[in-house]
C-alpha cells in the first residue's frame, strides 16, 4: 500500500497499527488476535515483496540459470514466524516484544494461521526444505505445484479409534501469504483428437484439435531465504473453467448444467491424492499431474521467451528437477510445447528436453514405478500418446544397437507394458527423458541401480547419481527449539543458521557437565509443552519426566508402526505381570496420517488406538506406560514433537525406506535413533558412532535372503513366548472387544506366510535394542552426552548441503546475492 508504514525495526507497533486501520478498518482497541495476526502478515508479506522484487530485477540482470522445481507436494507449514526469523536485524524479537505489550504472545497470534494443506508427508516436507535453502542460498528458483482447495485431508479419529478424513480448511479464511494473479493463467486441454498436415516445407505437423480446455490460474506464495536478500516463489495452479457459468443452461432450469465446467475444472484443484481406488478417482489423478504439469511448463517458457532468449538457449537458462515421478509428464509435455506449438525439431527438441530435465527417485516400492493405462492417454491425451510412442521407438533403437538380439531387454526397458492391460510406464519416461537420475541416500541410489533401474544404469552409468536428502535448520531447530537455538547462538554465534556443519566447533560440550545441564533442562521445557498438548488433544496426562519414544510419519506397513506397537503390547503385559518391576516410565507417541484407499494402514491406527484406549485407562499401569496417538499430523505439530522426542523410532523393513528426514529433524533436536541399516539411518550412524545410535534387525541383503528362504512369520511367533503372547492378546480382542475383526484383520496379515515387511522376523532385535535404551535412560548423564552429540553431528543433513550438491552435479547453477 502506497505510504504504509514499512515494518523495519523500531516501527513495529506504528507498522502494525497502520496495517489494522487503513487494511482492515480496526483500531487497536477493536483488533481481535486474528485480526493482530492479519495486520502483521499484511506488513511482513509487504516486506517480503519489496525483496522479491528486487531478487527478480537481479535475476533478470544477471541472466543466471534458474531452477523450476515441479513436485505434487509442497509441505510448507506456517509462514509468519518463518518469516520473521528470515529477517537478519533482530525484528522477530521486537515483534515479540511489541505484541506482549498489547497483550498477546507471538506463538499465540501465529496459530491462528492453518497450515496450508499442500502436502502430506516427507516428499513435501523435502520440497518445502529444498526452497528454504535454494533462497538461503541464494539461488534462482521457482517451485511449481497445485493450490490444493482442501489439502489431503484434516484427520479425525472417532470414538472407535478409526481414521474418519474431514475436508481441510486452509482457506477458509483469507490467505494473506498468498497473491493471486488473474493475468497468470495458461489454457490446459484434454480429449480431443489429433490431425497430421505437411507444411509449406514438406514437413508433417500435428495438431492436437477439440479438446476440453479449462484454465490454469496462478497463486504464488513467497519463499525468503535466511538472512539473505534473495525471496523466490512457489506458483500454485488453480483449476478454472473456460466459460465459468452458463447462464442460458441456468435459465433453462438445468442449474447443474450451467456450472458443470466450472465444478470439472475446479475438481482438478480441490484434493491432494484423491481415492484411486475409482475409475473416477484414477482419472482425476492423472489429470491432476498433466494439470500442473502443462501449465508450469506454459509458464517457464513464457517467461524464456520473455527474456528474448531463443529456445535453443532453454538448457542453459532453465533446470528442471522432477520431484519423484508424478510430474514425469513434463518429459512428453516438453517435447509437445517445443515441437508442436514452437517449432522445434524433434531432435532438436529432445536435445533440449533431455539437457533441462533431471528426475529424483524417492522409493523402491511399486509407486515408484507408476504406471497409466494406454486408454486414458488415447481418451485424455492422445498427442501426447502418439509423442510417447515415438520416444519408445526410437529409445528402443538405440537398445537395440547396444544390446543386439537381447529381445528380452528390449521388452523390459519399453515405455510400454504390454502384460495384460497396456500401460505407459511414468518412472522409465522419467529416466529416458533425463540427463541425471538420483536417489537420496547412499542405500537407496544403491538399490535403485541394482533393481528398479537396472538395465538403465548399466545402459547410462554416467546418469546415475545420489544426493542424500537434508533438513532446513531454520525451520526444524531455530524456530520448533528457540531454546536449544538461543543456547548454540550463545557458543557459536548466528552461523550455523546457514552452516550447520559450524556445530562441529562445539564437540567439545559433549563432555561439558554446565552444557548438558542447560541442554538437558530446555528438552524438558519442551517436552512439558509438549505433555500440554498431548492433554489438550487427547484428554491424556502424561509425565515429562517419562521417557517420550516417538514414531512420527505416514501409515504405512513397511514403516512398521506394528512393531512398534507388538513390543507396547509386550511391555504392557510385563508390567500387568509384574507391577513393581523397575521399569524405565515411557511416553510411546505415534502420528500419521494413512491414505483414503489404504485399508490396512487405517487398519493399523484403528488398533493403535484402541490399544491406547485400554492402556491409558488401565490403573494398574498409571504413569509406567503411556500410548498416544496424536491425530492430525502436520508442520506445526511436528514442531512441538521433535524438540521433546528421546529417542526416534526409525524401524522400517531394511530396503525398503529411500532416506527419510523426520530421523534428522529427531538427531538435530537431540533423540537418540532406534532403527535398521535402512535410508539415511546409515548415514546418520556414520556420522554419530555406532556407540551412540541403537542399530538392529536384517540388513537389505538378509533381509532378501530371508525371503529366498521362505519366510514364515508363524515360526518366528512360536519361537517366541513373549510375541506369541502379545499376538494371541490382540487376536483374541482383548483390546477391541467391540469387534474382534478389527484386531483380527491385523494379526492375519502379520502372521501370513511370506509377510512382506518382515514384522515378526526383527521383533528380536528390536527387543533387546529397547532393553538397551531402557538401561542406558537411567543413566541420565550418559543419555544427555550421547543427545548432545547427536544434535552437534548433524551438519551434514542440512538440506543447504543436499542443495549445494543439486547446484554442482546436477543444475549447473550459480547464486545471485
Amino acid at each position: 500500500m502506497v505510504g504504509s508504514v514499512p515494518l523495519r525495526p523500531g516501527a513495529v507497533r506504528q507498522a502494525l497499527v497502520d496495517r489494522l486501520e487503513r487494511s482492515l478498518g480496526k483500531s487497536l482497541a477493536q483488533a481481535t488476535r486474528r485480526d493482530i495476526y492479519d495486520a502483521l502478515s499484511l506488513a511482513v508479506r509487504e516486506e517480503l515483496a519489496e525483496r522479491w522484487i528486487a531478487t527478480c530485477n537481479r535475476v533478470e540482470k544477471a541472466r543466471v540459470k534458474r531452477v523450476c522445481y515441479l513436485s505434487m507436494e509442497f509441505l510448507l507449514g506456517r509462514s509468519l514466524v518463518n518469516a520473521l526469523s528470515s529477517f537478519d536485524n533482530g525484528l522477530i524479537d521486537e515483534v515479540r516484544d511489541t505484541l506482549r505489550t498489547l497483550g498477546h504472545e507471538l506463538e499465540q497470534v501465529a496459530a491462528e494461521e492453518e497450515d496450508p494443506g499442500l502436502g502430506n508427508g516427507g516428499l513435501g516436507r523435502l520440497a518445502a526444505c529444498f526452497l528454504d535453502s535454494l533462497a538461503t542460498l541464494g539461488y534462482a528458483a521457482t517451485g511449481y505445484g497445485i493450490r490444493y482447495d482442501y489439502g489431503i485431508f484434516t484427520q479425525v479419529i472417532d470414538p472407535e479409534g478409526a481414521q474418519r478424513e474431514v475436508a481441510s480448511s486452509w482457506l477458509a479464511q483469507h490467505n494473506f501469504w498468498e497473491r493471486g494473479y488473474g493475468g497468470v493463467r495458461y489454457r490446459v486441454r484434454f480429449g480431443g483428437r489429433c490431425q497430421s498436415m505437411r507444411d509449406q516445407d514438406g514437413r508433417i505437423r500435428h495438431e492436437w484439435v477439440e479438446t476440453q480446455d479449462v484454465w490454469a490460474v496462478g497463486y504464488d506464495l513467497l519463499i525468503p531465504g535466511n538472512r539473505s536478500p534473495t525471496v523466490n516463489h512457489l506458483r500454485l495452479w488453480s483449476g478454472r473453467g473456460i466459460i465459468p457459468f452458463r447462464i442460458e443452461a441456468f435459465n433453462a432450469g438445468n442449474y447443474a448444467g450451467a456450472v458443470s465446467e466450472q465444478i470439472d475444472a475446479k475438481n482438478l484443484s480441490r484434493v491432494l491424492y484423491p481415492d484411486d481406488s475409482t475409475p473416477q478417482g484414477k482419472e482425476l489423478r492423472f489429470k491432476q499431474q498433466y494439470f500442473f504439469v502443462s501449465a508450469s511448463l506454459q509458464d517457464l517458457l513464457t517467461q524464456h521467451l520473455a527474456d528474448r532468449r531463443p529456445l535453443k538457449e532453454l538448457p542453459h537458462a532453465i533446470a528442471i528437477q522432477l520431484n519423484d515421478t508424478h510430474p514425469a509428464m513434463t518429459i512428453v509435455e516438453l517435447m509437445h510445447l517445443l515441437v508442436d506449438i514452437h517449432g522445434v525439431e524433434w531432435a532438436d527438441a529432445w536435445q533440449i528436453t533431455r539437457e533441462v530435465c533431471s528426475y529424483t527417485n524417492h522409493t523402491l516400492l511399486p509407486e515408484a514405478l507408476e504406471t497409466w493405462p494406454v486408454s486414458l492417454f488415447e481418451r485424455l491425451l492422445p498427442r501426447h500418446l502418439q509423442i510417447i510412442y515415438q520416444i519408445n521407438r526410437d529409445f528402443l533403437e538405440e537398445v537395440s544397437s547396444r544390446y543386439p538380439q537381447d529381445l528380452e531387454r528390449r521388452r523390459r526397458m519399453s515405455l510400454i507394458n504390454e502384460d495384460g492391460d497396456r500401460r505407459v510406464r511414468m518412472a522409465y519416461l522419467s529416466v529416458i527423458g533425463s540427463h541425471r537420475i538420483n536417489g537420496v541416500a547412499k542405500l537407496h541410489s544403491r538399490l535403485m541401480q541394482e533393481t528398479i533401474f537396472a538395465d538403465f544404469a548399466q545402459m547410462w552409468p554416467e546418469r546415475f547419481t545420489n544426493v542424500t536428502n537434508g533438513i532446513a535448520v531454520r525451520r526444524w531447530l531455530k524456530q520448533a527449539n528457540p531454546g536449544l537455538a538461543a543456547l548454540l547462538t550463545e557458543k557459536l554465534g548466528s552461523a550455523w543458521e546457514n552452516d550447520l556443519e559450524d556445530l562441529e566447533r562445539l564437540k567439545w560440550a559433549v563432555d561439558d557437565v554446565e552444557f548438558q545441564q542447560r541442554f538437558r533442562a530446555i528438552k524438558l521445557a519442551n517436552k512439558q509443552r509438549l505433555a500440554d498438548t498431548i492433554e489438550r488433544l487427547l484428554d491424556v496426562r502424561v509425565n515429562p519426566e517419562a521417557l517420550f519414544d516417538v514414531q512420527v510419519k505416514r501409515i504405512h506397513e513397511y514403516k512398521r508402526q506394528l512393531l512398534n506397537l507388538l513390543y507396547v503390547v509386550v511391555r504392557y503385559l510385563r508390567i500387568l505381570d509384574d507391577p513393581a518391576a523397575n521399569l524405565v516410565p515411557r511416553v510411546v507417541i505415534i502420528a500419521g496420517k494413512a491414505a483414503p484407499g489404504y485399508h490396512m494402514a487405517k487398519s493399523i491406527i484403528k488398533l493403535i488406538n484402541n490399544v491406547a484406549h485400554t492402556i491409558n485407562n488401565d490403573a494398574r499401569i498409571a504413569d509406567k506406560l503411556k500410548l498416544c496417538f496424536l491425530p492430525d499430523y502436520d508442520v506445526s505439530l511436528a514442531q512441538e514433537i521433535m524438540p521433546a522426542a528421546d529417542l526416534s523410532q526409525q524401524i522400517s523393513t531394511a530396503g525398503m525406506e529411500a532416506s527419510g528426514t523426520g530421523n534428522m529433524k529427531l538427531s538435530l533436536n537431540g533423540a537418540l535413533t532406534i532403527g535398521t541399516l535402512d535410508g539415511a539411518n546409515i548415514e546418520i550412524c556414520e556420522a554419530v558412532g555406532r556407540d551412540n545410535i541403537f542399530i538392529f534387525g536384517m540388513t537389505e541383503q538378509e533381509v532378501v535372503a530371508r525371503r529366498a528362504q521362505g519366510y514364515s512369520p508363524v515360526r518366528v511367533m512360536q519361537a517366541n513366548s513373549e510375541l506369541k503372547r502379545a499376538l494371541e492378546k490382540i487376536d483374541s480382542g482383548y483390546f477391541t472387544p467391540g469387534n474382534i475383526s478389527d484386531s483380527r484383520v491385523v494379526t492375519d496379515r502379520l502372521l501370513s506366510d511370506g509377510e512382506h515387511f518382515m514384522v515378526l522376523a526383527d521383533f528380536d532385535a528390536y527387543a533387546a535394542a529397547q532393553e538397551e535404551v531402557d538401561a542406558l535412560f537411567a543413566q541420565p548423564q550418559e543419555w544427555t552426552r550421547k543427545s548432545v552429540l547427536n544434535a552437534l553431528s548433524m551438519g551434514p543433513f542440512s538440506s543447504d548441503r543436499s542443495i549445494t550438491e543439486y547446484a554442482n552435479n546436477i543444475w549447473s547453477i550459480k547464486p545471485v546475492l
